[in-house]
Parts: structure tokens; sequence; C-alpha cells
């Protein structure tokens, strides 16, 4: 179990928090999108891009054209947060509403990746994060698309995770009211790949058998 920071500790609901590692890592490797949050000229930007963890480092990427990376690559502080909806609890009365989900916030300075090795590495991990088993079954990155994209590395030395399970918690007064309770579950269900143009046959395994990592 690992001790949280300052910044890292939950103080609203402090029930649902978790610090341990590994449930911290399940649910950043299962999560698809990332919300990064910094500062930049005075305001607040939150932007959604994808990520991947790497032991203890998480990557994202994009344009070096993007306002966000430019920034981050200067050392600014940043902020980064994934949810996973696993449910909506629904209760008797509309203040006891909720959902069943799991969440990660880290915080740190993320770091431009330029060593060509980790770039590369890090950029299969991106792409094999949304996609398992498509970096080895698609053409490489050219010299000048890797060039073309920004590498940023966050370290996991902040993070922490808050969860919530179970079904809705009713004041006492209410379990007797005829409306319904209970929880609607709720995963990311993939459908039947849709094949581009000229392609005419059939999708690969790891995409008619895609699923998130538990």
């Amino acid at each position: 179990m690992e001790s949280p920071t300052p910044r890292t500790e939950v103080r609203r609901l402090a029930e649902r928090a978790i610090y341990d590692r590994e449930v911290i890592n399940a649910i950043l490797d299962e999560a698809i999108v990332c919300h990064v949050g910094f500062v930049v000229e005075g305001s607040p930007v939150v932007i959604p891009t994808i990520h991947a963890r790497v032991d203890d480092t998480l990557y994202f990427h994009g344009s070096p054209a993007s306002r966000m990376l430019r920034s981050l690559k200067k050392g600014v502080a940043v902020s980064v947060a994934v949810t996973l909806l696993d449910g909506l609890v629904v209760a008797r009365t509309p203040f006891h509403q909720s959902l069943n989900y799991r969440s990660v916030v880290v915080f740190g300075r993320a770091r431009l990746v330029d060593d060509p090795d980790e770039k590369l590495a890090a950029l299969q991990a991106v792409t094999d994060h949304v996609t398992p088993g498509r970096w080895e079954d698609s053409r490489p990155p050219t010299d000048t698309e890797v060039h073309g994209t920004l590498v940023l590395a966050l370290p996991l030395d902040e993070a922490s995770a808050k969860v919530r399970t179970g079904p809705p918690v009713d004041d006492e007064e209410d379990l007797a009211l005829p409306h319904w309770a209970g929880v609607v579950p709720m995963s990311l269900v993939p459908g039947e790949p849709i094949p581009a143009e000229g392609v005419d046959w059939s999708a690969p395994d790891y995409l008619t058998d895609y699923q998130r990592p538990d």
C-alpha cells in the first residue's frame, strides 16, 4: 500500500480512496482516454488524449503544434485523470443517485521523450494500449512520422484511485417507498469491425475479439 501525498490524498468520501499501485495500474491500463489538465497563460486547460503505462511511467503523445504538448514539454505541472464507468446507481431519491466507477488521478511534471529508443517504445505502447497487437500487424512509422510526433512521459510518483461499488445507499425511512432502486451495469462493448474501402478480408482476431484488460 502506497502512502498518499498531500495532493493525492482523497478527502471527500475518503473511504473510497485506494493508494495501492496494482489497483492504480489496472485502472490506467483498462482506460482508453485520459484527461490532461494544466495551466497555460493563466488559464486552466483540460485536454482528452490517449495514454499508455509502461512500468511506473505514463506516456502520451500528439502533434508538436499542440499547445498542450508545447507547454508540458517545458516541465509545466500537470494532472492526469481517467474514469471507468461500471454502473448507474439508481436510488429511491435523487439525493442518493450515484455511479459505480473506478478513477485515477496523477500529479507531476511531464518530461519530453527525446531518446529515440524510448520514444519508439512509447509509441508502440500507446498503439498497443488501444489495440493490443496492432503495432506488429501494421506498417512501422517512418522517421518523418516519428520526428513529427511529440511524446511526453509522466512518472507515477503521485497517484491515487477512487472507487465506488455496490447498491444505492438510501435513507432507512425511504426503503419502503414504491420506487425501483438498484444498479444498471455499464461496460464498453465493441461492435463488429467495419472494413475500410478496399479491404475485402476478415479483421484480425485481436479486433473481432476485442476487449479491455480487467
